[in-house]
């Protein structure tokens, strides 16, 4: 994958160092001197382009005809946006990522213009805090179709409402479904019969607003039996 970052401070630094270390094709495009000396002690000397980003001579002596992706992060919510404008409508990249500095523009930082992921730091906060409140033990390990499901994992609690019942008599909600089980080191298949027992890590696909119910499900039981916080599932009989 091709990949050019526009922005050489310490986030560009930072995920052009990663990408490079993982096999990638990088370029990272900075405009200011005093950068590219700290850039190309980090960085294979062939991965640091001297311009301006927002001048398209200078992305395409990067190479954006041939990017996979282009990340803009510079510290100016302005000069991403134009850029994320000129990879998309001028160039045609498939994949376009911007920065967001201040919050309040985090509005204008759409498809329309040129944006197919906006990274908010402080929204990304404000979602890992809401997720550790709402959803107690439950890892999310990877995000889908831009955080609208979640793969997750949790550890069956001996007290919950899936210990010792089959996964048919749990009413797990229609937009999730229980992809895999792990006890004791094997993997197995979660059919309809397949009995929880305490302890199982339980892999499960997630609509983001059906998290809390699969943490009712699988999570310790409070003395009223459910989970802190949380309604009793009704009873379907």
């Amino acid at each position: 994958m091709y990949v050019i970052i526009v922005g050489g401070g310490k986030v560009g630094a930072y995920l052009a160092g990663m990408l490079v270390r993982g096999g990638e094709q990088v370029k990272v495009v900075e405009a200011e001197r005093e950068e590219i000396s700290c850039l190309q002690r980090e960085l294979p000397f062939d991965t640091v382009v001297h311009g301006n980003g927002t001048d398209p001579l200078v992305l395409e002596t990067a190479g954006i005809r041939q990017a996979h992706v282009v990340a803009a992060v510079t510290g100016t919510d302005d000069t991403n946006l134009v850029i994320a404008g000129l990879a998309r409508f001028e160039f045609g990249v498939r994949r376009v990522i911007a920065r967001v500095n201040d919050p309040a523009n985090s509005w204008i930082f759409t498809p329309k213009m040129g944006v197919d992921v906006a990274l908010n730091q402080a929204e990304l906060l404000a979602h890992l805090i809401a997720e550790e409140m709402s959803v107690g033990e439950m890892i999310t390990l990877l995000k889908l179709r831009k955080g609208e499901y979640s793969l997750v994992e949790e550890k069956v609690h001996p007290s919950s409402l899936a210990a010792g019942k089959a996964i048919r008599d749990l009413h797990f909600p229609v937009e999730s479904v229980v992809t895999a089980v792990i006890r004791k080191g094997k993997l197995l298949i979660p059919r309809g019969d397949l009995v929880f027992q305490a302890n199982d890590e339980v892999l499960a696909l997630v609509h983001s607003s059906k998290m809390s119910q699969v943490a009712v499900i699988l999570g310790p039981e409070d003395r009223e039996g459910c989970r802190s916080g949380e309604r009793p599932l009704p009873d379907r009989g």
